[in-house]
């Protein structure tokens, strides 16, 4: 050791002190950074180039009378977008948080036009698209949002891209599940005529209280409405479920106390239920 200390050997073994603790220090940030900074959340992070996706989408979204009878500002639309979740707790969203956005950019369908879904997104989304009937991934913002993630973080004007809050294992209240409840309420209770849902009647229970259809569409529609459920099975499976099983009779009970008339039919394939139109 006295050597070490000694000249030029004093000058390495301080170096190498100084390198030794920097890798340290820096391996106790990274972890602490893991555990309690922007990747601490168990969801997807925010997409790539998110604010220029919502911008391209709301530009090219085709302007049909049944999906928006407004002129539309897309810059404005995308800076409202942002404006609802930058800077904010991203396990403290609210409705009113996309208030704006709501405002400028609502749709209007005509009645007899809206397809719900639970577990059947792609199924119900040809159906529609054939029928020419509208699922809320058709209107403007269900389309500028569909298969996007997005969530900040407090006092940060980025979006973070490492994580986003996952509403299960995280918090509800987070921003991508609350504003697909605010446009699954409105979708839902703005409904007139027949509304039409699609269920997979390969599970055991088709219908899920759980779901955003059974905890905030089905509760949500007028007693004017008459909901057309759809059971229908994969390919190659049989059907697990059907309208006489218990799931649906939960669902006819929740529609019952609305006033809401309500329609089942069930046992199709794939197949049969989109070819039968």
């Amino acid at each position: 050791m006295a050597d070490c200390c000694t000249g030029k050997k004093l000058c390495y073994c301080l170096l190498l002190c100084f390198l030794v603790a920097g890798i340290i220090g820096g391996a106790i940030g990274i972890h602490k950074w893991y555990h309690s900074g922007l990747n601490r959340w168990h969801g997807l992070g925010s997409t790539a180039d998110f604010q220029k996706i919502i911008q391209e989408r709301c530009d090219t979204y085709p302007q049909q009378i049944w999906s928006y009878s407004r002129s539309r500002n897309c810059q404005e639309i995308k800076q409202a977008f942002m404006s609802a979740f930058i800077s904010k707790d991203p396990c403290k969203a609210t409705k009113e948080d996309y208030r704006r956005l709501i405002d400028l950019a609502d749709s209007t369908v005509p009645c007899n036009k809206r397809v719900l879904w639970s577990k059947t997104k792609e199924l119900a989304g040809e159906y529609a698209k054939v029928r020419g009937l509208v699922t809320l991934e058709d209107t403007l913002l269900g389309s500028l949002a569909d298969g996007l993630s997005w969530c900040g973080e407090p006092g940060s004007s980025d979006l973070n891209t490492w994580s986003c809050p996952d509403w299960k294992k995280d918090c509800r209240t987070n921003y991508l599940t609350v504003f697909w409840e605010v446009l699954s309420e409105r979708f839902a209770e703005s409904a007139c005529g027949t509304v039409q849902v699609v269920l997979d009647g390969s599970l055991e229970n088709a219908f899920n209280e759980m779901s955003i259809f059974g905890r905030v569409e089905a509760p949500n529609l007028k007693p004017v409405v008459t909901l057309q459920a759809w059971l229908v099975h994969d390919p190659g499976k049989p059907p697990r479920d059907s309208c006489s099983g218990s799931s649906i009779m939960k669902l006819k009970s929740i529609l019952s106390e609305r006033n809401v008339r309500f329609i089942c039919r069930d046992n199709l394939s794939r197949d049969e239920f989109l070819g039968r139109f």
